[in-house]
């Protein structure tokens, strides 16, 4: 039996709630940045929550991550709070980094967040290093390696895969791959017709999946990461999807076709395939489905009340959380 078939109604519903959860919050963050409240940059991962849902389900607090720039999914799927979370891109002290990361380095160790990251491709020698402690302390844990199409061209994350495989480490590279990078379509940038093919330079499997599909991603991934977990070392897993927002809040997407985005809504949307796929076979009804839409709607709209009621930082906050203290 696959890994995705023996997911239960329970595990499938728990699944929707995230991923309806991830939708809603960067929705809602589309709406609240153009009210200019919030500071700095921020990038919405809307369209892609199949990835880090069917991901992160195999995973525990033991499990390592590192992010990209577009991190929110990651970070909601990988369990850190959302209210937390959104105090945090408000940039205020209630938040997981008391204000002072934003939506771009948002992290959490107590779930092994190991943080979004400005750095295009910088998750790789990160995630190689958290594996590499599991590995030698005999944790039974694995770091998972998020990256986009752009940073697949990065030096840092060929050299990142290729130690791993050199020391066998418990890894998987998650290439999301939304066509884009920042405005240039993958098809012209990267040199070959998909990043899992260069994994074969580095020695390790390398797979293609659908990204809008949750099953086929949460299979993908579940291989995989019982591979690593069982000493079989790393995986590179690329994910092939679209985002349906710009590359940042403010990106025009003139590069896009036109009505290209509403047509994936229409016709590939993963909340929608999953919904036809768990009513269909009769795990869950619409009304289920219906009823975590509501409580999600109310969770989101409380952690922007809260966020915005919030407390800032304040100046001497500014030197505290610099140095570790180690007993």
């Amino acid at each position: 039996m696959s890994v995705s078939a023996q997911l239960g109604k329970d595990k499938l519903l728990e699944a929707y709630r995230m991923m309806r959860t991830i939708r809603e919050f960067e929705e809602r963050l589309h709406v609240e940045f153009a009210t200019g409240e919030i500071p700095g940059f921020v990038h919405l991962y809307a369209g892609e929550e199949a990835s880090a849902v069917g991901t992160m389900l195999h995973l525990n607090d033991a499990d390592y991550v590192a992010t990209t720039h577009r991190g929110h999914g990651h970070c909601i799927a990988k369990g850190v709070d959302v209210r937390g979370m959104m105090a945090e891109i408000y940039g205020r002290k209630t938040g997981v980094c008391h204000g002072k990361g934003g939506s771009m380095h948002i992290a959490d160790l107590s779930k092994g967040m190991l943080g979004a990251n400005g750095i295009v491709g910088a998750g790789g020698p990160l995630v190689c290093g958290a594996a590499l402690a599991a590995k030698q302390k005999k944790t039974g844990g694995v770091g998972v390696c998020f990256f986009g199409d752009g940073a697949s061209n990065q030096g840092v994350i060929f050299e990142s895969m290729n130690l791993a495989s050199v020391w066998r480490l418990p890894v998987i590279f998650v290439a999301e791959n939304n066509g884009y990078a920042e405005a240039t379509s993958s098809t012209y940038s990267v040199a070959t017709d998909n990043i899992a093919d260069r994994a074969s330079g580095f020695g390790m499997p390398g797979v293609i999946v659908d990204g809008f599909d949750f099953f086929a991603v949460h299979e993908a991934l579940g291989e995989a990461i019982e591979r690593a977990r069982g000493g079989g070392g790393p995986t590179l897993v690329e994910v092939k999807f679209s985002r349906y927002f710009g590359h940042f809040e403010g990106d025009a997407q003139t590069y896009r076709a036109p009505g290209e985005v509403q047509k994936l809504r229409d016709e590939k949307d993963c909340l929608k395939r999953f919904e036809e796929r768990v009513v269909r076979a009769e795990m869950a009804t619409s009304d289920d489905l219906r009823g975590i839409d509501a409580k999600v709607k109310t969770l989101i709209d409380a952690a922007v009340s809260e966020a915005k009621a919030a407390p800032m930082p304040t100046a001497e906050d500014l030197l505290t959380d610099v140095y570790v203290s180690y007993p």
